[in-house]
């Protein structure tokens, strides 16, 4: 199984970008897909995570200016990133949750937010 994130970079503060996770070697449509980020001297946090369902949660931080959302058909999980703050500056990854023991990642991408 393998996960591709693109659609990081460097933007100015209140601007949005794009993330996308491309996933190949399963499908995904029936597993919970989330995006998480980890700052510099910081811990891997939870930003926010859709099930299969289609039941999303979003960590306090991002609530009302991201948006997780994912096409099954595309085997494809996005992350729409409005009203970028500096604090949003991270690495971030998406992981497949394949069940509590079994998680696939990303290798990650650079989402950098200048003041």
């Amino acid at each position: 199984v393998q996960l591709v994130e693109s659609g990081g970079g460097l933007v100015q503060a209140g601007r949005s970008l794009r993330l996308s996770c491309v996933v190949s070697g399963s499908t995904i449509s029936i597993y919970v897909m989330g995006w998480y980020r980890q700052a510099p001297g910081e811990q891997r946090e939870l930003v926010a995570a859709i099930t299969g369902g289609g039941s999303t949660n979003y960590a306090d931080s991002v609530k009302g200016r991201f948006t997780i959302s994912r096409d099954n058909a595309k085997n494809t999980m996005y992350l729409q990133m409005n009203s970028l703050k500096p604090d949003d500056t991270a690495v971030y990854y998406c992981n497949l949750r394949i069940a509590s023991f079994i998680n696939y990642w990303g290798q990650g991408t650079q989402v950098t937010v200048s003041s």
